[in-house]
């Protein structure tokens, strides 16, 4: 079988288990999602506003095993319902959705609970702490027809619409190549980062990997090397650690066709920008062709446009510059939108999945010191 005929066939079976799961969706009673969020530290602060202010969403409860955060985003955002752990959140006041804002290594255990108690879910990147758990946890939701969805959501941005519409026309002719990067010098205030589990991968590469395989497709196989560049960071939760997962790291793509994309990210990277990336102007994501190349302007999780060069004699032409509603933090919130109109986002299980394994492939890589062929695929083009 050959892999345009496998994708399609893949892309087919991932659909109709997606469309099949839309069962749980029409049994919802009410027009507004009901949206329990574990985890209210740093990331809760961007994510909260914004659930806050969604038509569809209902924050019934938060929780946080560190309780006071739980009461101070519970007066904040008038959640009526505060709890001190996932056991508690789960036998509390009934919701529909979790959003899971949790460390990235209690991701996988307490996704699986939630899943297991009937709920769906959103989860911050990672889904899970292994491919073969992000898989395992993608099978149970669908056993009990319930939808399981990973961030990031950089694909919902017009300027990804508008790079995906020039790849699907052919502006950039026979497509070649892309490079993809996105590091700053670490953060501060948590050590999860750095220990096992976390890492650069999946807090930030996970980013430009989700954006390069929507763009040019599932990958078939990885080459990649990672390291330990500051062997000791200190942070404001344990002060002066030892590193255990990598802070430099660099991956190729197979895409199949010949095409191949390059990926770096690391936490020790100056950036002037800072770690939002406000006022980016360069280019973090390009793609040649042979008639043309498109770069990226800014971050894809915060993008400011796309330069579009096809011609030998005019400048690059600038085209989407404003990223409208478009926010990183939006993926809970689309999800519930996709869940009380009875919608199907462009936010795909099978892609985060896909990304996961890249990840896990990538380390694998550079461990052995050779190449990773993929075993998953998602429905594409996701546009």
């Amino acid at each position: 079988m050959d892999r345009r005929l496998f994708l399609e066939q893949t892309a087919m079976a991932g659909i109709a288990s997606l469309l099949g799961s839309i069962a749980s969706i029409n049994e919802l009673p009410q027009k507004k999602i009901r949206i329990a969020v574990i985890g209210c530290g740093s990331v809760s602060t961007q994510y909260l506003p914004h659930l806050s202010k969604c038509e569809y969403v209902e924050l019934v409860s938060c929780c946080d095993r560190k309780f006071d955060r739980a009461e101070e985003k519970a007066k904040t955002y008038s959640i009526p319902n505060k709890y001190a752990s996932i056991e508690a959140l789960l036998n509390g006041a009934a919701f529909d959705l979790l959003v899971n804002l949790t460390d990235m290594q209690e991701h996988e255990h307490l996704n699986r609970k939630a899943l297991t108690a009937g709920k769906n879910v959103w989860s911050e990147k990672p889904m899970a702490n292994s491919y073969a758990g992000g898989k395992a946890l993608l099978e149970l939701a669908e056993s009990k027809k319930l939808r399981f969805w990973g961030a990031p959501a950089v694909v919902n941005s017009p300027q990804f619409a508008f790079m995906s519409e020039q790849l699907k026309k052919g502006t950039l002719g026979t497509v070649a190549t892309a490079h993809a990067h996105y590091g700053h010098t670490g953060p501060t205030w948590s050590a999860f980062f750095y220990e096992k589990g976390g890492g650069s991968l999946p807090d930030l590469g996970v980013y430009n990997i989700a954006t390069l395989t929507g763009l040019l497709g599932p990958a078939k196989a990885v080459m990649a090397m990672t390291s330990i560049v500051t062997p000791k960071r200190t942070v404001d939760d344990k002060g002066t650690i030892d590193v255990k997962a990598e802070d430099n790291a660099h991956i190729i793509l197979d895409h199949g066709k010949g095409v191949m994309s390059h990926i770096q990210c690391g936490f020790n990277y100056f950036d002037p920008y800072g770690h939002e990336g406000k006022g980016q102007k360069n280019h973090t994501i390009k793609i040649w062709g042979s008639h043309g190349n498109m770069g990226l302007i800014g971050y894809d999780w915060a993008p400011f446009g796309v330069e579009l060069a096809t011609s030998w004699t005019e400048p690059p032409v600038v085209h989407v510059p404003d990223p409208g509603t478009y926010v990183w933090q939006q993926g809970a919130s689309v999800i519930a939108t996709a869940l009380a109109t009875q919608t199907e986002p462009r936010i795909n299980a099978y892609h985060a999945l896909h990304v996961l394994e890249i990840i896990e492939a990538a380390r694998a890589s550079s461990d052995q010191g050779k190449k990773i062929t993929l075993q998953s695929s998602f429905p594409w083009p996701m546009i």
